[in-house]
């Protein structure tokens, strides 16, 4: 059988930025979510930004493992503190104009049991330095996902900043 991507909906940030990117009122009638994204914050002083995932709301009950490479090293994290990151973006201090990349794959999101989700994420900078990691999550509840909430940890999101929902269906 193969496999179709519906369009669900589609956030863009526009002038002035925003806190996060959401969607809401998602429908039960697929088998699997897709989000891809492309991101860049603004901060202070920070050379990169975690992207941080929610669910229905909530922040708790999520744990994570994550791999990741900069460019000069490479290394992982499990569960280091923040275990709703799914990876890390761009900020208004790298490179004018680039942004990370990235997708999250979230299997039987409308099932009863615990809801695991792996992202595939890379930055873009001009720089010796710059993040490709991927990461697997799991939020240990049972309710269907009804909503997403993507934000990052610090700062907002800068203008041009993009994410679109996805259900896979089988055809």
């Amino acid at each position: 059988m193969a496999n179709t991507y519906v369009k669900i909906g589609s956030v863009s940030v526009g002038v002035g930025g925003a806190a996060n990117m959401t969607f809401s009122s998602i429908p039960s009638t697929y088998t699997d979510l897709v989000v891809k994204f492309s991101a860049r914050v603004s901060t202070g002083t920070a050379t990169t930004d975690q992207m941080l995932i929610s669910f229905n709301g909530s922040t708790t009950t999520f744990s994570m493992r994550n791999v990741y490479g900069t460019g000069s090293a490479a290394g992982s994290i499990n569960n280091g503190g923040n275990e709703r990151l799914i990876g890390w973006i761009d900020t208004s201090n790298q490179t004018a104009s680039t942004f990370a990349n990235g997708e999250t794959y979230i299997p039987n999101y409308a099932g009863s049991t615990n809801k695991s989700l792996s992202t595939d994420l890379v930055q873009e900078n001009n720089a010796t330095a710059a993040y490709a990691a991927m990461t697997a999550n799991l939020w240990s509840t049972t309710s269907a996902i009804t909503s997403i909430a993507l934000t990052p940890a610090t700062g907002s999101f800068e203008i041009y900043t993009t994410a679109t929902l996805y259900g896979i269906k089988n055809s």
